[in-house]
C-alpha cells in the first residue's frame, strides 16, 4: 500500500466547494455529485479532491473495455475504409452531443460524460448483428438471453479489474443500463425512486424481456438516452452515403424539410430542439413536428441502410463463427486447458470471486463480448476467416 507523504496537501476540501457551487449553480432537476452513491463504500475517496461522478468518468476511461471500443463496429462491419464510423467516435459524439444539452439545461455533465462513455462498452464484436447471434448461443446454452446494457454493467461492475469491477455509482450504471437509444419517444421523464436493489430488479427483468422499456432515473441519464439518437441518425446516413448504399436525394422530403440533410445540420436542429423544448419542464422533450421528422428518419435508416442485404453479406456465416467460438472455449474450460486464449488472455489472475459467481457459459459469454473485431478474426482458423468487403 502507498504511504501518503508527510508533505502532501489535502485537497480534499476542493472537492466540497465544487459540490457547493453545483448546489449554487445547477438546475433544480439536476443530479447533484454530492448524492452519488456506490455500492461499497470507499474510505480513500474521501481525501480526494475529484467529485463522485468524475471519479467515474476516470474509471470508465481508464477500463480494458473503454480500451477496446477502437475496434469494435459500429454499423458496418468487415468494411476496408478508414471513414467509417467505429464505436469509439460513436461513444465520443454521444458524449458531445450530452453534454452540450445539459450545460444548456443547467444539468450535471459529469455524470452525463459518465454514461455517455460506458453506455456501449457491452457492445460485442460486429455491432448488433453480432449481439444477436449471442444472443441465441446464450440463449441455446440457458444462460438468458444477451443484451449489450446489460453486458456493459456486467463489465464495469463484475469483470474489469480483474473482477473487482469499478464501483461505479448507482446514477452512472443506471443510465448505462437504461440508454436504449432505439427506442423512440417524443417525450422522457425520468423515474427517481431508484437503489441498487431496484438496479438488479430491472436487470433481471430485461434479461427476461430484451424489449422492456426502462427509464433512466436521472435527468441526466435521460439527456444521454436521447443523445444516442441524435449522434447516430445522421452519422450513418453519411456512412452509408460514403459506402454508396444510398444518396442523399433518397432521404424522406419530409425530414429533410425539418431536419436538414447532411448531419450536422441534423445534429444542430435535434440538439436545439431538445434544449427549447425542456426547458422548465419535469422531462426532456423533442417538439412533435421534429419528433415525427425523427421518427421518420429511423424508419429510413432501418429500411434501407441497417437491413439492406449489401451489408449483411456473410452474415449466416458469422453466426457459425460465434458458434464455434463459444463451443470452443466452453470446451477449453471444463476440460481445464490452461493454454487457451480464454485462460491466458481473460481468466488468469482473475479473482476468485469471479469464477466462483459465473458457471463456464456465462465466462465464455463475457470473453467473446468483450473481444474486438479483430481478436474475434484473429481467433478463427484461417480458412474460416471473412474476407473484408472492398469499399469506395
Amino acid at each position: 500500500m502507498t504511504r501518503e507523504r508527510s508533505d502532501e496537501k489535502d485537497l480534499s476540501p476542493l472537492r466540497g466547494l465544487l459540490d457547493h457551487q453545483e448546489g449554487q449553480i445547477l438546475d433544480e432537476r439536476a443530479t447533484l455529485s454530492a448524492r452519488g452513491l456506490r455500492r461499497h463504500a470507499e474510505p480513500r475517496l474521501a481525501r480526494d479532491y475529484r467529485q463522485a461522478f468524475a471519479v467515474d468518468v476516470d474509471r470508465i476511461l481508464n477500463s480494458l473495455a473503454y480500451t477496446r471500443y477502437i475496434d469494435k463496429t459500429q454499423v458496418f462491419y468487415l468494411v476496408e475504409n478508414d471513414h467509417i464510423t467505429h464505436r469509439v467516435l460513436h461513444v465520443q459524439l454521444v458524449s458531445k452531443v450530452s453534454r452540450t444539452i445539459g450545460r444548456f439545461l443547467g444539468l450535471n455533465e459529469d455524470l452525463i460524460e459518465a454514461i455517455a462513455l460506458g453506455h456501449d462498452i457491452g457492445h460485442v464484436p460486429f455491432g448488433h448483428d453480432g449481439e444477436r447471434h449471442l444472443a441465441e448461443i446464450c440463449r441455446q446454452v440457458g444462460i438468458g438471453t444477451f443484451v449489450h446494457n446489460l453486458q456493459s454493467i456486467q463489465f464495469l461492475d463484475q469483470v474489469e479489474r480483474k473482477g473487482r469491477g469499478w464501483n461505479l455509482c448507482l446514477q452512472t450504471l443506471d443510465g448505462i443500463l437504461c440508454h436504449d437509444g432505439e427506442i423512440h419517444e417524443q417525450s422522457l421523464e425520468p423515474h427517481p425512486e431508484k437503489d441498487f436493489k431496484v438496479l438488479t430488479d430491472e436487470m433481471a427483468a430485461k434479461m427476461a424481456d430484451p424489449r422492456l422499456n426502462l427509464v433512466p432515473m436521472t435527468h441526466e441519464g435521460c439527456v444521454v438516452r436521447m443523445a444516442d439518437t441524435i449522434s447516430y441518425i445522421g452519422r450513418d446516413i453519411e456512412d452509408a452515403i460514403r459506402l454508396g448504399l444510398i444518396v442523399r436525394e433518397d432521404l424522406p422530403p419530409n425530414c429533410t424539410r425539418v431536419l436538414g440533410n447532411t448531419n450536422g445540420t441534423m445534429v444542430y436542429r435535434l440538439v436545439t430542439d431538445v434544449i427549447q423544448n425542456s426547458r422548465g419542464t419535469a422531462g426532456l422533450a423533442f417538439s412533435p413536428r421534429v419528433s415525427a421528422a425523427l421518427k421518420e428518419l429511423k424508419d429510413f435508416n432501418l429500411q434501407r441502410i441497417y437491413l439492406n442485404p449489401r451489408i449483411k453479406q456473410g452474415l449466416q456465416d458469422m453466426g457459425s463463427l460465434f458458434e464455434y467460438l463459444f463451443r470452443r472455449y466452453l470446451n477449453d474450460i471444463r476440460r481445464d486447458n490452461r493454454d487457451s486464449p480464454i485462460f491466458v488472455h481473460f481468466l488468469r489472475d482473475m479473482a476468485p470471486r469471479y469464477r466462483e459467481a459465473h458457471q463456464p457459459a456465462e465466462i465464455v459469454r463475457d470473453f467473446i463480448a468483450g473481444m474486438t473485431d479483430r481478436y474475434f478474426i484473429q481467433q478463427i482458423p484461417a480458412g474460416m476467416r471473412p474476407r473484408p468487403i472492398a469499399a469506395p
